[in-house]
């Protein structure tokens, strides 16, 4: 597929500050693999000497960006607000088109006389199973071996994506998105100590996804032991997190892979967890909190800002803290030759 410089401009709401309109696009690509021909974009600063020696034929740039003296002249270059953002235009008009007429139920799929759903307006894939009592919302797409627990409510326009699971009585908003492999609404992990055994306490609460949430893959989100486990609007979940029962997830949240989040946590608003982000449980996080890569969270965050480290600790002051191992070769090496020159001096005193 080719197009035109001015015709991707025009796609994307951009400016051309530098090239040809008639300039020939035929396909996209990062900045360091792109070739002749393609076209990329800068959407972070540190990627800018690498904008300066790709290979593209054209990049997407911000409003403000001052690369116009440094980059190459065979570079043509589209301004627009938010280069990621007008690059995922882009995608689209490369990328393969998308699945339409996906609607009805397979044949395979074993769906209850008593869901509740128009057939004409969702689609049900191979080999999904939908349990009594499930509502369904017009345009959710659920795809092959899925499963939709009793009693639960789906809204509009949503995705299951193959071998999801929603457990009974969860509720799904509109738009929700939930990638392969997650399980929505599995037992909480909640057991006493009785006489030497550990016995099962009962998990009857429920899962709730506000509107616009997107749960990675293979994510568990457990079920409340009452009431629910809530995550907000536009909360977008990673890939392999676990939430532990009764966990309330402010809107807008960014939870990254491999991230751990204990039981009867709550957190504010727009808070974003870095890759093995740990937490503690019975713990609260403010809104705007930003917790870095590997943090530990042993104990409430009430202040916006950012953290890091193992207790975590406000960035700067966790950064000396993550600095200090590396120092110890040195210190105890320092603290030899003091004890070596102590033991001079007292044996020359002695003497």
């Amino acid at each position: 597929m080719s197009t035109t410089l001015q015709h991707l401009s025009d796609l994307v709401g951009g400016q051309i500050v530098h090239g040809e309109p008639s300039l020939a696009i035929t396909g996209l690509n990062s900045i360091n693999q792109a070739q002749q021909g393609e076209i990329t974009f800068l959407g972070n600063p540190r990627y800018l000497p690498s904008l300066k020696t790709t290979q593209a034929s054209a990049a997407l740039i911000a409003l403000d960006s001052s690369v116009l003296t440094e980059i190459p002249e065979t570079l043509a270059l589209i301004r627009v607000e938010n280069p990621t953002l007008a690059f995922s235009s882009v995608i689209r008009h490369f990328g393969p088109p998308l699945r339409e007429g996906m609607r009805g139920v397979d044949a395979s799929a074993s769906v209850s006389s008593k869901a509740v759903f128009d057939a004409q307006k969702v689609c049900i894939g191979p080999c999904a199973v939908i349990e009594d009592d499930v509502r369904i919302g017009d345009g959710t797409v659920i795809h092959a071996g899925a499963f939709v627990g009793h009693g639960t409510r789906i809204g509009e326009d949503c995705v299951l994506h193959p071998n999801v699971t929603i457990h009974e009585r969860c509720l799904l908003g509109n738009r929700v998105m939930v990638h392969s492999g997650c399980v929505i609404g599995a037992d909480g992990f909640g057991y006493e100590l009785v006489k030497d055994r550990h016995l099962k306490i009962d998990q009857v609460g429920i899962v709730q996804l506000d509107d616009d949430v997107e749960i990675g893959a293979c994510t568990t989100i457990d079920r409340a032991r009452f009431g629910r486990t809530w995550i907000g609007e536009g909360t977008k979940i990673d890939n392999l997190v676990q939430i532990g029962h009764n966990c309330i997830i402010g809107k807008h949240c960014i939870i990254v892979s491999q991230t751990g989040i204990s039981g009867s946590t709550r957190l504010g608003d727009y808070v974003t967890m870095g890759g093995q982000v740990g937490v503690a449980g019975h713990l609260e996080i403010a809104s705007q909190v930003m917790l870095f890569a590997k943090s530990g969270v042993t104990k409430s965050l009430t202040e916006p800002g950012a953290y890091t480290g193992f207790p975590a600790k406000p960035l700067i002051e966790g950064r000396r803290m993550l600095a200090l191992p590396a120092k110890i070769p040195d210190i105890i090496e320092r603290v030899r030759e003091l004890e070596r020159k102590l033991a001079a001096l007292e044996e020359k005193t002695n003497s």
